[in-house]
């Protein structure tokens, strides 16, 4: 039996039921790291600690990657930059606590573009990730490194963090299954900020039903979190045996131009057909604000992402330096030393469009954009059960190619900002392959807090499209 290859879902099953022991999973993994992550660079640092091996509770055993932006009070915590290189956070963010609570190990923390800010996972300021379907290709960003780690057997599932993509492209890229939940239904207590009306934490699964099981232990309320919803939360993995259907789905016009790689609409049309075949009806319809989606994401992002890292000037946190002269030097030579030029960049855009004389005209504008998109999805949700369309108008691209343009790699978030402007859920599944043999995604969003149908659907169509969901063992380029 390789064990690698259990879903979370059989591993815990097994440890329960005394089959394995949570030390035998954990040393499995372990061996596989050890062997493949030296190419891949999914992980920045691993859990040494042994005492965390646990057989009960419903992830017993289960090895847990987590996004290094995510709070752990043993392990660094550095959101793969300079400027935290050295931070040991004092408490565990609460996802953290609710994976450990429910028999979780933590294999280690993961790769990120820094602060969460790219596509790619090469604005890392300490090493880019690798796809493990080709080492010479963008895992995707930011969460890059959790969507490494799962499709390459390093944990079955992790965690990640989405602003405006950040789980469901990577996932794409990898070939992996990725939630980005409704605003609000996991706590982000411990999640470092980037955009805090956007960000959302969600898990990366190799199968449907483990990105249930992940978000049936993470999601529901937190005293700590002013923005955690108080709503009940359903049991995802029963739900999904539920036979909620058929629905109606729309397929959104705005993201099927011309400008969708021939190989991501041939799979996205076969995961369509699969959905008819299931007895869904899909029909085309248009969501006329998502021409304005990646533009207001961005102005709107940038601008809180500029009040966020306000604190990193080397009095709270940064590499504080001696030779300064006075608190301004200070302030710049440890932005200078400290962060990556991703971050420079969007920092230099959230203090122009909060500016004097251009908050008005760029960011308050951009919030009026944003209501008129949640009417428009509130309007479409009234229509349709779903909304579909590819997560990327591409496959994983090369490294080194994108990263050098900073407009193009912006257009690798085109059709998931969306989902965070206007805070539903929404997943990433794969749906074929194209002519190079790179994972295709397709993106199904719900109304808000409608997790328990779009997982129960995700998953149904997952079963009807009978994907190799084997992991991918990576080869040198």
């Amino acid at each position: 039996m390789d064990i690698t290859n259990l879903t979370a879902t059989e591993i815990a099953a097994k440890a329960r039921g005394g089959e394995l022991t949570p030390g035998e999973v954990v040393n499995a993994f372990r061996r596989r790291v050890d062997a493949y992550d030296a190419a891949v660079g999914a992980f920045l640092c691993l859990n040494e600690r042994e005492n965390d091996h646990k057989k009960e509770g419903p992830l017993a055993g289960v090895p847990v990657a987590v996004k290094d932006n995510i709070c752990t009070d043993w392990l660094p915590t550095t959101a793969a930059s300079r400027v935290i290189e050295n931070y040991r956070p004092p408490y565990n963010a609460t996802v953290v606590k609710r994976l450990l609570a429910a028999g979780a190990y933590v294999v280690g923390k993961t790769n990120l573009d820094e602060f969460a800010m790219g596509s790619s996972t090469e604005y890392s300021a300490f090493f880019p990730a690798r796809n493990p379907h080709d080492l010479t290709r963008s895992p995707g960003g930011s969460s890059g490194g959790s969507a490494a780690a799962v499709c390459a057997g390093f944990a079955p599932v992790a965690l990640g963090s989405d602003t405006g993509g950040s789980i469901r492209q990577p996932a794409a890229m990898c070939g992996v299954v990725g939630l980005k939940p409704t605003y609000g239904r996991v706590s982000r207590y411990g999640l470092i900020a980037f955009a805090p009306s956007f960000d959302q934490i969600g898990p990366l699964a190799r199968t449907v039903k483990d990105a249930a099981l992940i978000l049936k232990v993470i999601a529901g309320h937190d005293r700590y979190e002013a923005t955690s919803s108080r709503r009940e939360v359903p049991d995802y993995v029963a739900g999904l045996e539920r036979d909620h259907g058929p629905f109606k789905v729309g397929l959104i016009d705005e993201f099927f131009g011309d400008d969708v790689a021939p190989g991501v609409r041939a799979a996205t049309e076969e995961a369509l057909e699969g959905l008819r075949k299931m007895g869904h009806a899909v029909e085309r319809t248009t969501i006329p604000s998502a021409a304005w989606a990646l533009p207001t994401y961005f102005v709107t992002a940038c601008g809180e992402t500029y009040s966020n890292l306000a604190r990193y000037q080397g009095v709270l946190f940064g590499p504080r330096k001696a030779n300064y002269d006075g608190p301004a030097d200070m302030v710049a030579k440890t932005r200078a030393r400290g962060f990556g030029g991703e971050v420079r960049r969007r920092l230099a855009a959230g203090a122009y469009v909060l500016s004097v004389g251009y908050r008005d005209r760029y960011y308050a504008k951009a919030q009026t954009i944003r209501q008129h998109m949640r009417a428009q999805f509130a309007a479409a949700f009234g229509e349709f059960d779903f909304l579909v369309s590819p997560v990327s108008p591409f496959t994983a691209f090369e490294l080194n190619t994108r990263n050098l343009d900073p407009q193009l790699m912006y257009l690798a978030d085109i059709f998931t900002s969306l989902a965070n402007l206007v805070g539903i859920p929404a997943l990433s599944m794969p749906c074929g392959f194209d002519e190079k043999g790179l994972p295709v995604a397709l993106q199904v969003m719900a109304a808000p807090w409608d997790e328990e149908r779009l997982l129960a659907v995700a998953h149904r169509l997952e079963l009807e499209l009978a994907l190799p969901r084997d992991v991918v063992t990576p080869k040198p380029p």
